[in-house]
């Protein structure tokens, strides 16, 4: 596995780095595994807090620099490889903030005595994507580390200048060595570290088959696994949805990192014929408006995407798609220029048939759905096998949060773009994997809640529950 840098906007290589050899790979399981056992898990919280707050600290004095590095690594768009990192210097703060209270003692309600403890684990190996290379990170490292576990990350082998530096921004807030590994390692080695035994738990933002494959060797272990895999976030737009905001929101929820995020909006279904082409309308003349450029410039709307293949993969789409009766009504081919630019494209008639309907679109292309009722919006919303996040969009919220309930997914947002926050539970359900990051939820998906029942001495065996 070569990780390397090669610059999406220019198709040139910047950057090369080796792959651990598998002696070095053990000798950091080790470090991690003492480093857990004599000082992480042994450390007051106060000192986890303090490290996490400083990692928060560096990444906002060193915002632009960084932001630059995810430019070169994966094309990301300045601007929004800015707002990245201000969402995982907010991350770490949380956590850093609420970890007391989140990891505090909880007395069990109606049993004198009995206490549910939050202890760590040990090493947990997370598996890392490239489309946010600082966020994914930051919603690992900060709850787990609170948590008291350590991380050996496998970071994704076209962000490798990213990986490094998180690696040493950690360093330089003081966590010790063995808390936070950056690991350029191979496949193989993944499996490795699966199958030892000072591995306890493994977490995996990334495809399918990376997670199945990842779920079932950690399963043969008996070891927790965490999974958040792809989605295709379908946008209920109801007849009373007001048509400005709609559409801004739209556009935003397609178009974040250039449409490759696992929440990005990647199927617009709108209630109503009339209003359906309304907003079919107001979509090409948004999506078509965006400008490409140098993802460096403030000025550029539209970037590449990450590398060739992923410009393949797409272009392989939206010709499938139309074999099989698919309209292309904005967009469909490559940008003339250097670098992996793909236009923004508008796909409708989009059938259940087409191979398409079901597959999802990572990268600036949406499906575009106009139908009679509710009811058929729901059905087309709910007929994929992913279930990650979706939206609906509408002015009647009491009904918008009944209608939330009936989506299959592991999180709703109305009148709002699927999104992220540090105090909000991410993840999915079906194929979308399954655990959650982040919030309360996020820091106890690795950890023991330990049970603690004290009786008083001589206490009889067995004896009956003790009211509170």
């Amino acid at each position: 596995m070569a990780y390397r840098t090669l610059n999406p906007a220019t198709e040139t290589v910047e950057a090369n780095f080796e792959t651990l050899s598998d002696p070095a790979l053990m000798n950091a399981l080790d470090v991690a595994a003492a480093a857990y056992r004599n000082v992480w898990s042994r450390s007051a919280v106060s000192t986890r807090s303090a490290v996490m707050a400083k990692v928060a600290e560096l990444m906002r004095s060193e915002i632009e620099h960084l932001a630059a590095l995810a430019v070169r690594d994966m094309g990301k768009l300045f601007t929004h490889a800015i707002g990245e990192l201000q969402l995982a210097a907010a991350i770490l703060d949380y956590y850093a903030q609420e970890g007391e209270r989140l990891l505090a003692p909880k007395p069990v309600e109606g049993y004198e005595g009995a206490t549910v403890h939050t202890l760590p684990l040990g090493v947990i190996l997370a598996v890392e994507p490239w489309n946010f290379p600082y966020y994914q990170i930051a919603r690992v490292a900060g709850p787990q580390l609170m948590a008291g576990n350590v991380l050996l990350v496998k970071h994704a082998s076209n962000v490798p200048q990213c990986a490094a530096a998180i690696e040493d921004l950690f360093r330089r807030a003081g966590a010790p060595a063995g808390i936070y590994t950056n690991l350029f390692a191979s496949t193989d080695q993944v499996a490795r570290l699966i199958d030892d035994d000072q591995v306890r738990g493994v977490t995996l933002t990334g495809s399918e088959g990376a997670g199945a494959s990842v779920a079932e060797r950690a399963a043969r272990k008996l070891k927790k696994s965490v999974l958040e895999l792809g989605g295709s976030d379908p946008m209920i737009v109801l007849e009373d949805a007001p048509v400005d905001a709609t559409i801004a929101n739209a556009v935003a929820g397609r178009m974040n990192n250039t449409g490759q995020s696992c929440v990005a909006t990647k199927r617009m279904i709108v209630v109503g014929r009339a209003r359906g082409q309304l907003f079919l309308d107001a979509m090409i003349a948004a999506l078509g408006a965006l400008q490409p450029g140098d993802p460096m410039d403030p000025a550029t709307q539209l970037g590449p995407v990450s590398s060739e293949k992923a410009l393949a993969d797409l272009l392989s789409q939206i010709d499938r798609a139309k074999a099989a009766g698919a309209q292309v009504v904005l967009g469909g081919r490559r940008i003339d220029r250097p670098g992996f630019y793909l236009e923004p494209t508008i796909l409708t008639e989009v059938d259940e048939d087409n191979p398409i309907y079901s597959e999802e679109l990572f990268g600036p292309v949406l499906a575009f759905h106009i139908v009679d009722t509710e009811e058929e919006a729901l059905k087309i919303a709910n007929a994929v096998r992913f279930g990650l996040g979706s939206a609906i969009f509408t002015a009647d919220l009491a009904h918008a949060a009944e209608l939330a309930l009936q989506i299959e997914s592991g999180m709703t947002f109305v009148n709002h773009p699927t999104w992220s926050a540090p105090q909000l539970p991410f993840g999915g359900i079906k194929a979308s994997g399954y655990g959650r990051e982040l919030g309360e939820l996020g820091i106890g998906e690795f950890v023991n809640r330990k049970l603690v029942a004290v009786s008083p001495a001589g206490s009889p065996p067995f004896g009956a529950e003790r009211a509170g």
